[in-house]
């Protein structure tokens, strides 16, 4: 049972439908979880209007000359952050309800301040038992989101969430600071990122640059790992430029500068070079499309970016990234049945199998782990489509059923020979085109335009590190592209 607080929708006997403010979806998921969706885990989250303001805002600050008085002033009723400066002395600043804002919170606790339970996010996971992780990265209170009760409902984020204690604690190892006028901040021990996407979450999107977010929300360029303590200092005034330009970076040019050489280059590279010349800050800002890169960050303050979130916006926890949609975006998404429309009319062509002739056909949307019959099977090195055959193995291939190189029948192209599989999950699709194109090496299906722009989005992996992954699965994404047009034979009658 959650907590009336919990609660989205009110239960009273109004048929009036609740104002969305917008949903978080997980990535690597295709459409819900392996063993299903379950309470307030689960692979989307709406986020409601609340019946009653649960929002939180700073009020009075107290400064301690012990933990154990620090731990006095914070009242259990009330919400507080605790900035533990030394063993000797801690900051405590208390929150007091704010009326125009709803508050949600995202973690891996399954505590009752937590609203939408997050775990590690395994690539390729088809159970639950797949997704067990030995130690997890994520912070059992993650995050929190402000969302404005009224037009045009503003949804904000903040690192880290309150406690069943009400409290945020921050201890003498982590980041934290004093502002300029007088307020402290910090960040969680692994970090909060996001990612704001240029023209929006549609088919013209391009990537943004990863930031991290604070405590108190403030955005600040990504530290030299997820974890380092040092924030680093004030960027010089051009940093606004040089972020937007370093967004506009095409793949191919991306590709061309390994980590390595990003690295040796950074050690010469003074910060007031033009953007033009520091390649290696435009992978220190986390925007390089590239398949894989490294992450370099020196951890400074972007005063011109807000954590305001918007349609399209990612949010990375360490283990897992989500996508925010705005209610005005999903509205613009193609919906399950609309998905499902475009499954009957690829399967009405009757596509086959140029080798056997057998018609091919993508299973019920139901079905999204076991591969039938007429199950179509794909060759990523050219796009082919084929039914499930036994012939055309590599020699030095011979390990699995699935990826093993194989030579195609048609083209003689040998590479990975993986089946089809409709992407489900309506949310992470910037057009409602039909499914023509799949991702490699997983065989994720979806539209052009949505493989194209998910193809060149650097997901976080690991601390140091990013990677282009299908959002479907989470698989990092393979090949000169990252994916392939389908090539189906229609029926020869």
């Amino acid at each position: 049972m959650f907590s009336p607080e919990q609660e989205n929708i009110s239960t009273t006997a109004s048929t009036k439908v609740p104002v969305k403010y917008g949903e978080l979806i997980v990535l690597g998921y295709n459409g819900s979880l392996p063993n299903g969706d379950r309470g307030r885990r689960k692979s989307r989250f709406a986020l409601c209007k609340r019946p009653k303001s649960n929002g939180v805002k700073p009020s009075t600050v107290h400064i301690a000359c012990s933990p154990q008085a620090a731990k006095a002033i914070s009242n259990k009723d009330q919400h507080s952050i605790s900035y533990t400066l030394s063993r000797v002395q801690t900051v405590v600043v208390e929150y007091n309800q704010d009326s125009n804002k709803d508050m949600f919170q995202i973690g891996r606790s399954t505590e009752s301040p937590i609203d939408f339970v997050v775990t590690d996010t395994v690539a390729g996971s088809q159970s639950n038992a797949d997704t067990q992780s030995v130690q997890s990265t994520i912070s059992r209170f993650a995050c929190r989101i402000m969302c404005q009760r009224t037009p045009p409902y503003t949804a904000r984020i903040y690192a880290a969430g309150f406690d069943s204690s009400k409290n945020i604690f921050l201890g003498e190892k982590a980041a934290k600071w004093k502002t300029p006028d007088g307020q402290m901040d910090g960040l969680t021990t692994n970090g909060v990122l996001v990612m704001h996407p240029q023209n929006g979450f549609t088919q013209d999107s391009k990537p943004g640059v990863w930031r991290e977010i604070s405590v108190c929300g403030n955005v600040f360029t990504l530290r030299e790992t997820r974890s380092a303590q040092q924030r680093g200092k004030m960027p010089p005034s051009s940093s606004a430029q040089s972020a937007e330009q370093s967004a506009e970076q095409s793949p191919e040019q991306s590709a061309e500068q390994s980590p390595e050489q990003s690295a040796e280059q950074s050690a010469e590279q003074s910060p007031e070079q033009s953007p033009e010349q520091s390649a290696e800050q435009r992978t220190r800002d986390g925007c390089m499309p590239g398949r894989c890169f490294c992450l370099q960050g020196l951890g400074k303050r972007v005063e011109a970016e807000s954590q305001e979130l918007v349609d399209g916006s990612l949010i990375d926890l360490c283990g897992a990234t989500l996508l925010w949609r705005t209610a005005e975006g999903l509205s613009r998404t193609p919906t399950l049945k609309h998905l499902e429309a475009l499954r009957q009319e690829i399967n009405a062509a009757r596509p086959q199998c140029p080798v056997g002739f057998n018609t091919l056909a993508f299973p019920s949307m139901r079905r999204k782990d076991t591969p039938d019959e007429k199950q179509p099977w794909v060759y990523l090195q050219c796009g082919h489509v084929h039914g499930f055959h036994n012939w055309g193995h590599q020699r030095e291939e011979r390990e699995g059923r699935e990826g093993r190189q194989r030579e195609c029948p048609m083209c003689r192209a040998k590479g990975p020979y993986v089946p089809l599989w409709l992407g489900c999950e309506a949310a992470f699709y910037v057009d409602a085109a039909p499914p023509t194109h799949a991702f490699s090496p997983c065989g994720h299906v979806c539209s052009e335009k949505t493989a194209g722009f998910w193809s060149q989005i650097p997901l976080p992996h690991g601390t140091h590190t990013f990677h282009a992954a299908c959002p479907f699965c989470a698989q990092q994404l393979s090949g000169e592209q990252g994916f392939v047009r389908l090539i189906f034979q229609g029926p020869l009658d």
